[in-house]
């Protein structure tokens, strides 16, 4: 009987992280493939070895924390082995059906929650850690992503941006006897050097995501001691590649479809924010949601985008004489994406270059040589409004299912083991 259990713990375990991989690999390089910089094959394998990374040496103190810091791991037998695992699943299944990022770690440690207040082994000073950093990962995403998106972003758009490589990043050279590999034609140092930004940030994200991501696969069969630490990660990171190399491949098309389209340089902010965020906190031992933040940090470069309309000083006097402000009249529709700073349209986003559509060229982009950039007051609305960042409805659903997750995934938890196996 055991080995039945353990079998379909094993199981549900490969089950989740295959779903994870399939998620998560989007999310990290959907840039590089957009911009065609990397193929699919490319970007499973090198997210597969950098997830291994993180999952092997950060990684392990969210294992710890899951397995034996929430509730002690005497409390992890199979059968609620099998349950907590259940859940995440369930977190995926949501993310799914509804077309939102939800936190697989947020309703992971849910369920483990519901177990240890039905068991009355919950560590509630480490519960009151992980839930502060919950609320305070979000909001320092987002208070980054503002102040980017108002002082830094128009300066690095003009003079880092880059449009999608046609012929590939790199090509052989077969003129010789042996071919040799070289630089694409249309290929400049610009686009070499956006390039590999676009890939060492992809590869940090792929860290981040192994990091954060093994414990919600494995944590709870390490916890009652089916595997090692060791063998849970290598099980995790097997099937999060497995996903990353198969059903990633939808979501590596329509990564930035839904939710938000993001301009490359954009998307390599956010990216850049969200992993150094869940990385620290995954070095802290504390199971985070790499999609929330970085999905606050989206809401918070377009914020401080469409500010650049106005200047403080108009935003005070507009609140003391009760007017409404333009970057009001914006939030009270739907925030901008962060286009060029110059009069020209902007340039091409993510989900547009996934479906093959021409971009344009890097110095209509960024003004020309001369990079130059209006100064916060002198943008006008209509040019800020040109785009839309994120539709606040959809924002609303996503913030309305990462409080629902967990606490569902807690309130289920709890009721199974309190009411029906009454561990």
């Amino acid at each position: 009987m055991v080995s039945v259990l353990l079998l379909v713990g094993l199981f549900v375990a490969v089950f989740v992280g295959y779903n994870i991989g399939g998620s998560s690999t989007g999310v990290a390089f959907g840039p590089a493939v957009g911009s065609r910089i990397i193929g699919k094959v490319g970007a499973a394998a090198l997210f597969t070895g950098f997830a291994l990374w993180g999952g092997w040496t950060v990684g392990r103190n969210v294992i710890e924390t899951m397995s034996n810091g929430i509730v002690p791991a005497s409390q992890f037998t199979l059968g609620t082995s099998i349950i907590v695992l259940f859940f995440a699943g369930v977190a995926l299944l949501i993310s799914n059906l509804f077309g939102v990022p939800a936190s697989t770690s947020m309703t992971a440690v849910g369920a483990i929650v519901g177990l240890g207040l039905a068991t009355n082994s919950l560590n509630e000073s480490l519960m009151f850690t992980i839930v502060s950093a919950w609320i305070v990962a979000p909001l320092s995403a987002f208070l980054i992503g503002l102040i980017v998106g108002r002082y830094l972003y128009p300066y690095l758009d003009a003079h880092f941006s880059f449009s999608r490589i046609e012929g590939g990043l790199i090509t052989l050279d077969r003129s010789g006897s042996i071919p040799r590999p070289k630089l694409g034609s249309d290929v400049g140092g610009r686009e070499a050097g956006g390039a590999t930004s676009v890939l060492i940030i992809a590869c940090y994200m792929g860290f981040s995501a192994g990091a954060s991501n093994a414990a919600n696969a494995v944590a709870p069969l390490i916890g009652n001691g089916s595997i090692t630490a060791s063998q849970g990660i290598l099980l995790a990171i097997g099937a999060i590649g497995l996903g990353g190399f198969t059903i990633a491949r939808r979501t590596l098309d329509t990564i930035s479809d839904g939710i938000t389209d993001l301009p490359i340089l954009a998307a390599l902010i956010v990216s850049l924010i969200g992993a150094t965020i869940i990385t620290i906190l995954s070095r802290l031992g504390i199971p985070a949601s790499l999609a929330v933040s970085t999905t606050s940090c989206i809401i918070g470069l377009g914020w401080g985008r469409a500010s650049r309309a106005v200047t403080v000083a108009e935003v005070a006097d507009a609140a003391i004489q009760g007017e409404q402000t333009p970057v009001a009249e914006l939030s009270s529709g739907a925030l901008i994406a962060e286009t060029s700073e110059t009069e020209v349209p902007p340039g091409p986003t993510i989900g547009e270059m996934a479906e093959g559509e021409a971009p344009e060229p890097p110095a209509a982009r960024d003004g020309g040589e001369s990079g130059q950039v209006a100064p916060i007051g002198e943008e006008s609305v209509e040019e800020l409004a040109a785009e839309n960042l994120f539709d606040p409805a959809a924002t609303s659903r996503i913030v309305l299912l990462w409080v629902l997750s967990p606490t569902l995934s807690a309130v289920g938890s709890f009721l199974i083991f309190e009411f029906i196996l009454h561990t």
